[in-house]
């Protein structure tokens, strides 16, 4: 019986939660949900100069909003450094590890030599073999993995397939530095072993770190883990994502209205395909998950295609649903916590009335928001401009003073009574409908664009459509 698959997150918290590193997260936690495993996280902060409290609530932040849990509590990786020195202890007492007192001169000559040579900048072993007692008194050591010079390190990789390194590449690396401080390379081995990690799935910029890694795993005789390296994500260019490419961290896209459902769902097909469906639910991600369908080119992010499948998400989500989510998302939105404190203070139910018109005509919260602005602002309007000039026209303010006596005469007031009424006073003025609607809709909504007008004048209620259309029919 196979071992229950255990994988891990692991993020440096020098920064946000960029893309890439929450399309890892996601097919790291799809890979664990599909196995029925569990999936870890792992905080790498042996970066101390440039780790931050703020960057791991961001991630801790991110992956909450994205809805990618994790079990157990996170794992600090620079807690555990006496751990890491205890293993190279044990390396250099089996003689697969050594002290090296290169100075930083001869190492930066063994660099400029190499380079001069044409060749790859690599450490030449200098200390490998030397006797202990040739070693100056006044330099501290870094400790170096004795590597197998000769024969190939093999990586048996889930996406990439067999990917073989030559040994005589692959150079004595630092386990521990000058100061005692574990590196990287040495961290990860350790951490992944201890942790149980049986699946390592991450950016293919690590593949080459993978060779290093097996070296350390097999100076130590411990069980490799399956390994699975997925391809990076390109701008809409080609080129490498950056930051030149717009936004790159998720707490951007919540910015930007993105739901997280929807996010998820555009970032599993960076990548993975199945079959050609493009829409999945949670538990549709799920089930059909592997990395056997995991492809090895890059994928461009295509802001467009997520915009409209963010639009799929806004219309398909069921309006209590949808109105809970919105709320969550308003604390950040351009103008969403003013908008929240005027929803509630008792606009909600008006809000709820108007959001099947509204979401058909939104992409993302922030359209939303911004298509629910009649019922948040202030009288007087501010029009816009195009509002401003429709109002403008010679002989309309007159005829919003008509036609407001004429609402105001309404028994009931409903969009019914109000479609028709208008209608009417269309005709009896020899006007079309839309000569009277879109003055209307400008002295109501401040705007040209908004939900069906005559539901629009329901939802206000009769008093504050017919305060509206006074305070402009002046």
């Amino acid at each position: 019986m196979s071992d229950p698959v255990v994988v891990r997150f692991a993020p440096s918290p020098t920064g946000f939660l960029h893309i890439g590193g929450a399309r890892t997260a996601l097919f790291n936690w799809l890979f664990a949900k599909s196995k029925g495993g569990k999936m870890l996280l792992r905080i790498e902060d042996t970066d101390r100069a440039r780790s931050t409290q703020e960057a791991i609530d961001a991630i801790l932040d991110g992956l909450t909003w994205l809805g990618l849990d994790w079990d157990g509590d996170p794992v600090f990786q620079f807690s555990r450094a006496d751990r890491h020195r205890e293993v190279v202890d044990q390396l250099l007492a089996t003689g697969k590890a050594y002290r090296a007192y290169d100075t930083v001169e001869e190492l930066d000559a063994m660099r400029a030599n190499a380079l001069a040579a044409g060749k790859p900048p690599r450490y030449d072993g200098g200390w490998r073999d030397r006797d202990p007692s040739e070693a100056p008194a006044d330099i501290a050591p870094v400790i170096r993995l004795r590597v197998e010079n000769a024969g190939d390190t093999v990586v048996e990789d889930a996406v990439q397939g067999t990917v073989t390194f030559p040994n005589a590449d692959l150079d004595d690396l630092v386990l521990l530095r000058s100061d005692g401080t574990p590196t990287y390379m040495l961290a990860v081995v350790i951490d992944d072993h201890d942790m149980g990690i049986t699946d390592v799935i991450r950016g293919v910029d690590h593949l080459t770190n993978a060779a290093r890694q097996i070296q350390i795993y097999n100076a130590l005789g411990w069980k490799v883990p399956h390994m699975a390296h997925i391809p990076l994500i390109h701008g809409p260019d080609g080129a490498k994502l950056s930051k030149r490419h717009g936004a790159l961290g998720v707490e951007a896209y919540r910015e930007m209205g993105y739901m997280p459902a929807a996010l998820r769902n555009y970032l599993v097909r960076l990548g993975w395909s199945h079959k050609d469906q493009e829409i999945f639910s949670t538990e549709e991600m799920i089930a059909a998950f592997g990395l056997d369908a995991v492809g090895r080119s890059p994928s461009r992010f295509d802001y467009d295609r997520l915009e409209n499948l963010n639009g799929h998400y806004v219309r398909a989500t069921p309006d209590d649903e949808l109105v809970e989510q919105f709320a969550a998302a308003l604390p950040y939105l351009q103008g969403g916590p003013a908008a929240k404190a005027k929803l509630d203070a008792g606009l909600w139910d008006s809000f709820r009335a108007a959001l099947p018109s509204m979401k058909e005509r939104s992409k993302n919260f922030n359209e939303l928001l911004d298509n629910a602005s009649f019922l948040l602002v202030d009288r007087p309007l501010a029009l816009d401009d195009k509002a401003q000039q429709a109002l403008s026209q010679p002989g309309t303010r007159d005829l919003l003073k008509r036609l407001t006596e004429r609402l105001r005469a309404l028994d009931t007031w409903s969009a019914e009574e109000a479609e028709s009424a208008v209608r009417e006073f269309a005709t009896a003025e020899g006007a079309k409908l839309g000569q009277v609607a879109q003055p209307l809709r400008a002295a109501t909504t401040g705007k040209m664009v908004s939900p069906p007008i005559f539901e629009v004048l329901a939802i206000l209620g009769r008093d504050e459509s017919l305060a509206r259309l006074a305070d402009q029919a002046v």
